[in-house]
């Protein structure tokens, strides 16, 4: 390669290093040079109650920064017979689909098993399922309920 070739493949200035300021008491984390912060990861809160509480459920699960939840209502399948045995009613229920953040789900998880011992009919199941991607960083953002622009502002 040409001398000439060089110079135009050779960048004039070196790129600039984000740099933490330190905070009057606290020590600087270590981190390499040019590390990345990673995105907090998500996951699906899948809630299974019954069809008269699920308004209730989402509100409350919305306290815990969740910004998208689906609801489905669905059919139980089981005899009328192992309901009455199980303490349920009716077989109406719904399904809530809520994306929440890792490190918020198990606090949510918590209150929700709290409310379904204490709330009159407002026995259910909650479960949550990791997930490993979502297309596109403004999908993200809305879904972490993380509304910081490429500024930082």
């Amino acid at each position: 390669m040409s001398e000439e070739n060089k110079k135009l493949l050779t960048p004039k200035r070196k790129p600039k290093q984000l740099t933490l300021k330190k905070a009057e008491g606290q020590k600087q984390p270590q981190t390499k040079p040019n590390a990345k912060l990673t995105p907090k990861k998500l996951k699906l809160l899948i809630t299974i109650v019954n069809k008269n509480k699920a308004e209730f459920y989402m509100d409350l699960l919305h306290s815990f920064e969740v910004n998208m939840q689906i609801c489905m209502l669905a059919q139980g399948t089981a005899t009328s017979q192992m309901r009455h045995v199980l303490g349920l009613e009716d077989s109406e229920r719904a399904v809530l689909f809520s994306f929440i953040r890792e490190d918020k789900a198990e606090k949510a998880l918590k209150k929700l098993e709290e409310k379904f011992e204490t709330i009159k009919n407002g026995k259910g199941i909650a479960y949550t399922v990791p997930l490993s991607s979502v297309v596109g960083v403004a999908i993200y953002q809305f879904l972490s309920n993380n509304r910081m622009t490429k500024d930082g502002k």
